[in-house]
């Protein structure tokens, strides 16, 4: 198995792992532990020895001694680990998936939105500590503390393993979408590193959106957010050059779009339209359809594009909306219409120095003919940024527009 191949594998066992020994053991922070343990061990051995007949039953095992022997010493368990690993006979593991009911515990209500979140991002999603403080802007020592309180929290809740019903289920399910939005956001447009995208977040987001569409498909936006994820994964192929740069919406071979997604995601957009109210994740597949529909680029129905972004305005106020209709505004009434705009968020803490707020300022200046502000929008927006493939694009951008030095004349 390649490498790619076992860190997709794993990725998918680890949530079912864990609310399995969550199901059995009642004991969420120390599974977590367990469960990422015997992970590692796994990552260590199986590409040496092969990867078992039951993979999740190995992993079930290797966790549940974990767990049953955490109070020895780091030293003694890590050494009987690597002894018996290797020996190890799957136990009867049942085939239930309890992904879902994990999602479900990590949003529960003696948590406060932001821990509900960043638990699932990390429990579920399979996020390193930093990437979720990334996700919510704070240091990772932060983030680690906040998800250690968030994982005692639901142990001293003492709450069943069990979907919750009613008004409940609609709470958390709020912060279930949410999450598993930020977790396909991270696959789409990594928040660092040299590679624009992780395929391996996207799809898992992917995975759990339909699983969780699956459980509830007549929910309008549950159904929006499955069809935003791919309508937006089928451009992933066209997003970057040979060479991994990055490449932006107006520019891209829509050949390359995967047809058999937009298929897909355009029919589960009219399902989800058809209800009788209206949500963001809706709205958002709505507007990516949009896009979706044109055969090129300049065939963008904008006007559409723009009243999406009104309603969604009206319905769910954010910075990243109004940013967004900016765009919009700007191809149907100029982009000194979308600049005015723009300039109602100076003002917005949650977008101070953000690098998206700078790069689309850039991007209508230079359609303004203003080269030298867009020269500087360009260059903060990719100082503001921690992605290598979006800094590489921004900073690409600004050199087209770098002024001119006029030659110094003899003395």
């Amino acid at each position: 198995m390649t490498a790619p191949a076992l860190e997709d594998l794993l990725r998918e066992l680890t949530p079912q792992v864990l609310g399995a020994l969550v199901r059995r053991h009642g004991q969420f922070e120390g599974c977590e532990d367990a469960v990422q343990e015997a992970v590692l061990a796994a990552a260590v051995q199986w590409p040496a020895e092969g990867v078992p007949d039951n993979p999740r039953g190995w992993l079930v095992t290797v966790a549940s001694r974990r767990l049953i022997d955490q109070v020895r010493s780091d030293h003694a368990r890590r050494d009987r680990e690597s002894a018996t690993a290797a020996d190890v006979v799957p136990e009867d593991v049942p085939d239930t998936d309890d992904t879902l009911v994990l999602l479900f515990l990590c949003c529960h209500p003696a948590l406060t939105a932001a821990s509900q979140t960043a638990l699932t991002l990390r429990a579920v999603g399979g996020l390193t500590t930093a990437e979720v403080a990334r996700a919510f802007l704070v240091p990772e020592a932060t983030m680690a503390a906040r998800i250690s309180r968030a994982k005692q929290r639901v142990r001293a809740a003492g709450s069943s393993f069990t979907l919750p019903g009613g008004a409940e289920r609609q709470d958390r399910l709020r912060v279930v979408l949410h999450v598993l939005y930020l977790i396909f956001n991270e696959g789409y447009t990594a928040s660092s590193g040299s590679e624009l995208h992780r395929a391996d977040l996207a799809r898992e987001a992917i995975r759990l959106a339909r699983m969780v569409h699956a459980q509830l498909p007549g929910d309008g936006e549950v159904t929006g957010l499955l069809a935003l994820m791919l309508l937006t994964h089928a451009r992933r192929e066209a997003r970057t050059t040979a060479a991994g740069d990055l490449v932006p919406l107006d520019e891209q071979d829509r050949a390359k779009w995967d047809r058999e997604l937009i298929g897909e995601g355009t029919g589960l957009v009219k399902a989800s339209l058809a209800g009788p109210a209206l949500g963001p994740y809706q709205l958002q597949a709505a507007i990516a359809a949009t896009h979706a529909d044109a055969a090129t680029a300049g065939e963008t129905n904008w006007p559409q594009v723009h009243a999406l972004y009104l309603i969604m305005e009206r319905i769910a106020p954010n910075p990243m909306v109004t940013l967004n209709r900016a765009v919009a505004l700007a191809e149907i009434a100029g982009p000194s219409a979308g600049l005015a705009l723009l300039s109602a968020l100076d003002s917005d803490e949650r977008l101070a120095g953000h690098h998206r707020l700078l790069s689309v300022r850039a991007h209508l200046l230079e359609k303004a003919g203003d080269t030298a502000g867009a020269y500087e929008c360009y260059r903060g927006a990719a100082s503001a940024t921690a992605s290598i493939a979006e800094q590489r694009y921004l900073e690409s951008r600004a050199s087209r527009l770098r002024p001119r030095v006029p030659p110094r004349s003899p003395r």
